[in-house]
């Protein structure tokens, strides 16, 4: 089985693991504990996938001071309850695997840090089929996905990866605008957390992991 593609970078979020109910529930958490009105589910979902910073300012209109006190109650929080408690999507283990046994370099991209990442990772036993792991860093300065995608490419780089001809998987608009960022094409998920909105300059649409399987390997 040979690949269209020299390498392959995953999103976590929406696309191997389904993290939204740890993540909306450390959210309500947070917005409890600082004594403002929780938003709904919906509104919360808008929140798996982003920047975690991004989302403090642009959905909840927090200036810098209020967002790093978030950042810290909701980590705990979800470092606790959350990362442990993430099942992985039917399916997309085998894909995962099957990438891996055809000797195609895999990588995530998440904007998630590194930690809580490879902690479901690690949950999931998934960790041995990367060859590197690129997420936000823990203060947050590397969390907008094209600057993940971009410290996953220098990863790659470093282990003497083929990056000629790679490719994003993804479910929302940010991991589409990030990877086009590289001119990199994306392969959009539907199972995930995105609007078909979000779908707009992806190369592929995919409803399924099976779906997906025969456009990463041939």
């Amino acid at each position: 089985m040979s690949s269209p593609w020299s390498c392959i970078l995953f999103d976590l979020d929406g696309t191997i693991a389904d993290s939204a109910p740890g993540i909306t529930a450390s959210l309500g958490y947070m917005f409890e504990k600082l004594g403002r009105p929780v938003p709904s589910q919906e509104d919360l979902l808008r929140w798996v996938g982003p920047p975690i910073l991004d989302s403090f300012r642009d959905l909840a209109g927090m200036d810098p001071v209020e967002s790093v006190q978030a950042l810290a109650i909701y980590r705990r929080h979800y470092l606790d309850n959350g990362a442990n408690g993430s099942p992985v999507f039917s399916g997309v283990p085998h894909v995962l695997r099957s990438i891996h046994e055809a000797g195609v370099p895999l990588s995530l991209a998440t904007s998630k840090p590194e930690f809580p990442a490879s902690v479901i990772l690690d949950h999931a036993n998934l960790t041995q089929y990367f060859r590197v792991l690129s997420g936000s860093s823990i203060d947050e300065i590397r969390s907008a996905k094209k600057d993940v995608i971009a410290e996953a490419l220098n990863r790659f780089r470093m282990i003497g990866a083929d990056l000629s001809r790679p490719v994003m998987v993804g479910d929302r608009k940010h991991d589409v605008e990030g990877a086009a960022a590289h001119g990199i094409p994306t392969i959009f998920v539907t199972w995930g957390y995105g609007s078909p909105e979000e779908q707009e300059g992806a190369a592929h649409v995919v409803d399924s992991p099976e779906q997906l399987m025969p456009l990463l390997l041939g």
